[in-house]
């Protein structure tokens, strides 16, 4: 395998349990550091709505998905979390959490139970493709080496988040293979704030909001940052919004600042007289709004827009995006290997014995548990079809001395 995400480290687990050698190669000094960095507000394993809604999460690649997750899916995910002593929960937004609400415990019980089912994990391996006899070719910190196993899983990731394991770097250690460049997914955007508002506000969320784009409406939090905004709503709408950028240079998303009252309301309160007050006074004793949402609305009238449009602003705030924030940002990436390169098992069909799975695939879905999901289903189908490829060849997983 190589990569000790949670996909590598699932098709390990399957190999070994099948009665092969199981060996592991990460370049990093140790295994699942972007598993931990997504547990660090709490790790959102998977979700429990019903399965056919689940996959739609996955888009385009949903019919791709489909199989490997419905292999595995949620319920499955979450009996195997239990049996590695990580009771789970379903929070009040349908999202399932171990209830320790970290990813360290489990991924410790996870290595845990790999060492005892006799798989090794060789850390400061790093990949560059394979030499003239197809062998692997790693840089470790002994030297350049290679290994001849009797079968391959790359488990490589995507290109978010860099300085904790996967850059996209493997890319060119598969030459001649359709790979979508990456691009930010789940990710926030940048916003040309005024130098007032973003030295004000900077940092402070946006509670109690709803964002609107492409004909969907999603309710929930965001975060003011110097560059733009970030947060969930916005990551929840960042796959087309991305593309719309691309495609015109820039786009403009709705933002509700009130979205339990309806328009006709809110234009009530705001007729009120004003009886001396401040706008910001008056604001916030109308429609309780608090400091960072008069913000916005103040910037959008410095911009032009008049104030008698003020009850409009207040449910649909246009926000310019400019451009999204970068892959060293992102929660995840878009792009990758393109899944038509590799057949049902995720076997590449140019390269028998050769798997692939996880993030380093072309798919990408919303934050919720989803990427998760695929990520360690996937990974069992890639170790599952390599056991079975290893059987018609009658060949042990690992050849590696």
């Amino acid at each position: 395998m190589l990569g000790g995400g949670p996909a590598g480290l699932m098709a390990a687990e399957t190999i070994a349990a099948a009665g092969h050698r199981a060996v592991v190669f990460e370049r990093m000094p140790s295994p699942g550091r972007k598993f931990l960095m997504a547990g660090r507000g709490g790790l959102n394993l998977t979700h429990s709505e019903p399965l056919p809604e689940f996959l739609r999460r996955y888009g385009a690649a949903e019919a791709r998905l489909a199989p490997h997750v419905g292999a595995f899916p949620p319920d499955a995910l979450r009996a195997w979390c239990e049996a590695l002593g990580q009771e789970t929960f379903t929070g009040t937004s349908g999202r399932v959490f171990p209830k320790a609400m970290k990813a360290s415990p489990l991924l410790r019980a996870w290595l845990e139970r790999l060492r005892e089912g006799g798989v090794e994990i060789r850390t400061r391996h790093l990949w560059h493709g394979f030499d003239a006899g197809g062998h692997l070719r790693f840089t470790t910190p002994e030297g350049d080496i290679t290994h001849a196993p009797g079968a391959v899983v790359l488990a490589l990731g995507g290109a978010s988040w860099p300085r904790l394991g996967a850059d996209g770097g493997w890319t060119g250690a598969l030459p001649g293979l359709a790979i979508a460049p990456f691009r930010p997914s789940n990710c926030g955007f940048r916003i040309g704030w005024s130098a007032v508002f973003r030295t004000r506000f900077a940092g402070t969320p946006l509670k109690r909001i709803a964002l609107s784009f492409g004909g969907r409406t999603v309710r929930g939090e965001a975060v003011i940052s110097a560059e733009g905004i970030e947060g969930g709503a916005v990551y929840a709408l960042s796959a087309p919004m991305r593309d719309a950028i691309a495609a015109r240079g820039s786009t403009v998303a709705m933002l509700d600042l009130r979205p339990d009252l309806g328009t006709e309301e809110v234009a009530l309160r705001l007729a009120a007289p004003r009886r001396g007050q401040s706008l910001s006074t008056f604001l916030r004793k109308a429609l309780g709004l608090p400091p960072v949402s008069i913000g916005l609305l103040q910037e959008a009238l410095h911009e032009g827009v008049p104030a008698e449009r003020l009850p409009d602003l207040v449910k649909a705030l246009p926000l310019r995006l400019l451009a999204p924030l970068g892959l060293e940002r992102a929660i995840s990436s878009a792009g990758g290997l393109a899944l038509a390169e590799l057949d049902e098992g995720l076997m590449l069909r140019r390269h028998p014995g050769l798997f692939a799975a996880g993030e380093m695939l072309d798919w990408e879905a919303p934050t919720g548990g989803y990427l998760l999901q695929a990520c360690f289903a996937t990974g069992r189908t890639a170790g599952r079809k390599a056991v079975e490829w290893l059987a018609q060849r009658r060949q042990p997983a690992s050849s590696t001395p």
